[in-house]
């Protein structure tokens, strides 16, 4: 059946006033503009407006374990659950210079090189279908390289929010609750 809705691309859905870091951001600024921002990651995008990478919260949890206890990230769980049970810090055994290390962390140091991306003319099917098999929750939208935006979970369910129940009846939500 076909439709004269015409087809969403990431250049209708993405945000476009995204928030980066360099790579060169210091790690507690990072921290901190998570924190003021309430934001989970950021692009690091380098002087020549190329992206580097991207840095998330759970990269800086990673950072300050590895910094903390070196060898602890050799396991390469990709959660935390997948760990031994939590057991609280030991205070009595932070290294003298833990301190010091941190404040020279930068954003360059803990990013994931990996980037899960699409081009602006991607229609939302093959977003979604990223963020699904790369477990990801945002896609930077990248011309060559360079972040032209950021398409959340949040911006793809603002278009299910506007697909009628009559084309996409199993979208709809019944209020008779769960069933198996």
């Amino acid at each position: 059946m076909e439709s004269d809705e015409p087809i969403v691309r990431a250049r209708d859905l993405m945000e476009r006033g995204v928030i980066t870091v360099t790579p060169e951001t210091r790690l507690l600024d990072v921290h901190r503009l998570f924190v003021e921002e309430e934001i989970h990651g950021a692009p690091v995008v380098g002087e020549d407006t190329l992206v580097r990478g991207v840095i998330s919260t759970l990269d800086l949890l990673r950072l300050v374990r590895d910094e903390f206890e070196p060898g602890a990230g050799a396991t390469s769980a990709n959660y935390f659950r997948a760990e031994l049970p939590y057991s609280g810090p030991d205070w009595l055994g932070i290294p003298e210079d833990f301190q010091d290390r941190m404040q020279n962390l930068t954003a360059g140091d803990a990013m994931s090189r990996d980037i899960v991306s699409v081009g602006p003319d991607a229609p939302v099917d093959e977003i979604a279908r990223t963020m699904r098999e790369h477990h990801v929750h945002r896609v930077l939208v990248l011309e060559d390289r360079v972040l032209l935006g950021v398409v959340s979970a949040f911006d793809l369910l603002r278009v299910l929010e506007r697909v009628p129940p009559a084309i996409a009846p199993h979208a709809a939500i019944h209020a008779t609750g769960y069933s198996r």
